[in-house]
C-alpha cells in the first residue's frame, strides 16, 4: 500500500467515526461513544506507526539505489585510474614521495584567488597606479617640452644587441640538449658492457665537467664581457645560464642513480631516458626532472596570450617606475655628493618603488611568465610558488617564495648534503644553502650591472641567515608578518638605493684601472661626484 493510499484510507476511517458519534439530547456523551473515541485514537495510531515505516522503507529503497549507483561509477572510475597507473608504472620509472618531489595537478594560487572578486579588486588597482604612471609622464613632458613625448630610449639601451643574445642562447641550448645526454648515453651504456667500470665512469665525469665549464661556464661569460652588453640582455644571458646549469644537473643528478639501479639482464636493452622527455623538461616550468608530469588534456590559448600582455605591462611598469621614482633621484644631476642625512632619505624613498619592483618581478615572472610556458606545454602542476604574503617568518617566506628554486635547493644541495653526512649538521646544511644561494644572486647581479658590489651576497649570506634563524617558523603572530613586511620594503630601498648609487657612481668615476682591488672596490665608496 503507498502512503498515499494509507493516508486516504486513514482519513476516511477518522471521518466515518466523527459522523457516527452523535451527542444525546442533554448533549452527554455515552460510554459507548467515548469507548470509541478511544478505539478510533488506537487506530489513528496504528495508521501513523504503518505510514512512517512505510515513508521510511520507500526512503531508505531510494537511498540504497543511489549509494549502489555511485560505488559502482567510483569502481569504475578507480579500476580505469588504476590501470592507468599501472601502465604509467610499468612505461616509466615513477618516483616515490621518500625518492623526491611528487608532481600533482593544480592550478597557480593567485588564478584561484583572482576568482575573488575582492582580490581581483586589488589588481585593478595596480593597473590604475600604472594608467597613473602614464598620464604623468605625458602631463610632464608636455608641461616640460610643450609636446607629447612617449620615447622609451631605456628599453631600446636595456635590451640592446639581441641579436647577439639570440645566437649565444641557441648555442647554450643546443649543448644543454645534446651534450649531458649523449654524454651520459655513452657513459650507460659502456657501464653495464666493459668491465672497467672505474675508468670509464672517471673519463665520463672529467669530459661532462670539461663540457660543462666551457659551454655553461665560460662561453657566457666571455659573450656578457667581449660584446659588453647592456643590462637587460646581461641578464638574460646569465638567467638562462643558470636556468641551463640547474636543468642539466638534475638530468644527471635523476638519471644516473636510475642507470646505476637498473642493470639490463642478458638480451635486454638499457633503460635511459628518451630525448623527446629531456627536451619537455629544458621547456618546462620546473627544475626537477621526471621522465613523465601530470599533463592537461587541452591548451588554453587565450589564457597564454593574457599572461603575455600581461608580461608586458610587468615591463612597461617597470620602465615606469625607473622613470618616475628612480632616475631623478639618483641621477645626480649636479653632482652634488650624497650626505648622510640625504642617503638615509633616499634608502626611504626607494622602499616603495622597490618593493614594486618585488612585486613585479614575482607576478611577472614566477605567475605570468611560467603559467604561460606550462600552459602551452600543458604541464599541470603549477605551484610555482605559495602564499608567502602570509608568512610570519623569513624561513618560512624563503621557502614560499619561490618554489621552483626552493625544490632544487633542497633537494640537491639540502638533501644531498644530509645523507653524505649521516643525517647530521642541519644547520650546517642550511647555512650551505644560504651560501650558495647569496653567491648565485650575487653573480648575476655582478654579470648583470657590470660591476661588483656584495649587496645581494651580504644580504643573503648575513641578514638572510639571521633572520631566517631569528625569526623561525614558531612566531605565529600577525605582528611578524608585519615585521616582515617592513623588513622587506627597507631590504628593498637599500638594494634599489645601493646599486642605483653605484650604477651612477661608476658613470661619474670610471675605473682608471685594471688591478684586482680596483675592480672589486665599489666607486660609489670613493667618488666624490666633483
Amino acid at each position: 500500500m503507498s502512503t498515499y493510499d494509507t493516508g486516504n484510507a486513514a482519513v476516511r476511517r477518522s471521518s466515518g467515526r466523527t459522523e457516527s458519534r452523535r451527542p444525546t439530547e442533554n448533549g452527554s456523551v455515552s460510554q459507548h461513544d467515548a469507548h470509541t473515541d478511544t478505539s478510533d485514537i488506537t487506530l489513528r495510531k496504528e495508521d501513523v506507526e504503518r505510514m512512517k515505516a512505510e515513508l521510511i522503507q520507500n526512503v531508505q529503497s531510494h537511498l540504497n539505489d543511489l549509494l549502489e549507483r555511485a560505488l559502482s561509477d567510483s569502481l569504475q572510475s578507480l579500476s580505469r585510474n588504476t590501470q592507468t597507473h599501472s601502465d604509467h608504472t610499468r612505461t616509466h620509472d615513477r618516483h616515490k614521495p621518500d625518492q623526491g618531489k611528487v608532481f600533482v595537478a593544480r592550478c597557480s594560487l593567485l588564478d584561484e584567488l583572482f576568482e575573488i572578486s575582492h582580490i581581483r579588486t586589488i589588481n585593478h588597482m595596480f593597473i590604475a597606479a600604472l594608467f597613473l604612471f602614464i598620464i604623468s609622464t605625458l602631463a610632464v613632458d608636455y608641461i616640460d617640452q610643450g609636446r607629447l613625448v612617449l620615447d622609451f630610449d631605456l628599453f631600446y639601451y636595456a635590451f640592446g644587441q639581441l641579436g647577439t643574445v639570440v645566437w649565444a642562447w641557441t648555442l647554450m641550448f643546443v649543448y644543454t640538449l645534446l651534450g649531458p645526454y649523449y654524454i651520459l648515453s655513452v657513459w650507460a651504456s659502456l657501464h653495464h658492457s666493459c668491465s672497467w667500470r672505474t675508468c670509464v665512469s672517471a673519463a665520463a665525469a672529467l669530459t661532462l665537467c670539461a663540457a660543462q665549464m666551457s659551454m655553461l661556464g665560460i662561453f657566457p661569460v666571455y659573450i656578457v664581457l667581449h660584446y659588453q652588453l647592456p643590462p637587460a640582455s646581461r641578464f638574460i644571458i646569465i638567467l638562462e645560464q643558470i636556468r641551463f646549469v640547474m636543468k642539466s644537473y638534475s638530468f644527471i643528478r635523476e638519471t644516473m642513480p636510475a642507470v646505476l639501479r637498473n642493470t639490463p639482464q642478458k638480451g635486454q636493452s638499457l633503460r635511459y631516458p628518451s630525448l623527446s622527455s629531456y627536451l619537455y623538461f629544458l621547456f618546462c616550468p620546473t627544475l626537477i626532472y621526471r621522465e613523465v608530469y601530470p599533463r592537461n588534456p587541452n591548451i588554453r590559448w587565450d589564457y597564454v596570450g593574457m599572461n603575455f600582455l600581461k608580461i608586458l605591462a610587468c615591463l612597461f611598469y617597470l620602465y615606469f617606475i625607473l622613470v618616475r621614482l628612480c632616475i631623478p633621484v639618483f641621477r645626480n644631476k649636479n653632482n652634488q655628493p650624497f650626505s648622510t642625512r640625504t642617503f638615509i632619505l633616499a634608502i626611504f624613498h626607494a622602499a616603495f618603488p622597490g618593493m614594486l619592483m618585488l612585486i613585479l618581478g614575482f607576478y611577472g615572472f614566477l605567475h605570468c611568465w611560467l603559467n604561460a610556458f606550462a600552459e602551452m606545454l600543458r604541464f599541470a602542476d603549477r605551484m610555482f610558488y605559495k602564499d608567502w604574503w602570509n608568512s610570519t617568518s623569513f624561513a618560512n617566506y624563503y621557502r614560499t617564495w619561490n618554489i621552483v628554486v626552493h625544490d632544487w635547493l633542497y633537494y640537491y644541495c639540502y638533501r644531498d648534503f644530509l645523507r653524505l653526512t649521516g643525517h647530521k649538521l642541519r644547520s650546517v646544511a642550511t647555512l650551505s644553502v644560504f651560501a650558495v644561494s647569496a653567491f648565485v644572486h650575487e653573480y648575476t647581479f655582478t654579470m648583470g650591472f657590470g660591476f661588483f658590489y656584495p649587496v645581494m651576497f651580504c644580504t643573503f649570506a648575513g641578514i638572510g641567515v639571521v633572520f631566517n634563524f631569528a625569526l623561525n617558523d614558531k612566531r605565529k603572530s600577525p605582528v611578524c608578518n608585519i615585521i616582515m613586511w617592513t623588513s622587506l620594503f627597507i631590504g628593498q630601498g637599500i638594494h634599489v638605493c645601493l646599486y642605483c648609487l653605484e650604477w651612477y657612481a661608476q658613470i661619474q668615476c670610471p675605473r682608471t684601472g685594471t688591478s684586482f682591488w680596483e675592480l672589486v672596490t665599489p666607486r660609489s665608496w670613493t667618488c666624490s661626484y666633483q
